[in-house]
């Protein structure tokens, strides 16, 4: 069985044990930093798989950490990333996600919510990457958008687009199923994440991210439209 490897980003020493002790048991190898400044440090050194980063930590907190992994270079700023919050705290919850966290999990939660958590992300890292194997056009081309299902690349005019490895799957989803007006819960079950709770915001958080990174203007969008009340479709004429 391959180790998956795993850097904890987590002030509180002992949270971090009993998550590395845990996790280690399923066959991860996590790797523990006790802060922002130590966690950047050992990314390049560790290169893990995923990265859990507490949000709430003294210095440099989890959403400067977040914001300062996505302004990397090469795979380091695709590094999946979920992020623990503070229970009872959508807006934290909203910004890490809008600065490109791919999942959060609040405080306190249960080991094994957490091992499902991680094992999802990595598995849809995993199958996004391996999936054009199973088509006959791994490439997807919307007037200048071109969307690379094997390289799991994004570009628009030949200029490559940064998206977290969830908001990649996101987009290809919907542009798989392109002239289809999907909802929320259906875009959460083309990825195979865990289900919609109620009044989750992420699905929009998200789709305002990859907006920003594929549209023209962002705020009259062309490619991602939204169907009021209903959900969102992906443009199948594009410029």
């Amino acid at each position: 069985m391959t180790t998956s490897r795993l850097l904890m980003i987590e002030d509180d020493a002992r949270l971090a044990q009993m998550v590395k002790e845990y996790l280690g048991q399923s066959g991860f190898d996590v790797t523990h930093a006790a802060d922002g400044e130590q966690g950047l440090a050992q990314l390049p050194l560790v290169q893990p798989e995923l990265v859990i980063l507490d949000l709430m930590m003294p210095g440099i907190d989890g959403l400067e950490v977040c914001r300062r992994i996505r302004a990397m270079s090469g795979e380091q700023a695709r590094v999946p990333v979920l992020m623990l919050t503070a229970k009872g705290d959508p807006m934290d919850r909203i910004i890490g996600l809008e600065l490109g966290a791919d999942d959060y999990l609040p405080k306190p939660f249960e080991p094994r919510e957490l091992l499902a958590r991680v094992r999802a992300v990595l598995r849809r890292r995993a199958e996004g990457g391996s999936a054009g194997a199973t088509r006959s056009t791994p490439v997807m081309r919307f007037g200048t958008l071109e969307i690379d299902r094997d390289a799991r690349t994004v570009a628009v005019n030949d200029a490559l687009c940064e998206l977290t490895s969830y908001q990649f799957d996101l987009l290809v989803a919907l542009a798989e199923r392109a002239g289809r007006v999907l909802t929320r819960d259906q875009i959460m079950e083309a990825v195979r994440g865990r289900e919609l709770e109620a009044f989750d915001r992420s699905i929009d958080v998200h789709i305002g991210r990859i907006r920003g990174a594929i549209e023209v203007d962002s705020k009259n969008p062309k490619r991602i439209l939204t169907v009021r009340g209903v959900g969102y479709v992906f443009a199948k004429q594009q410029d």
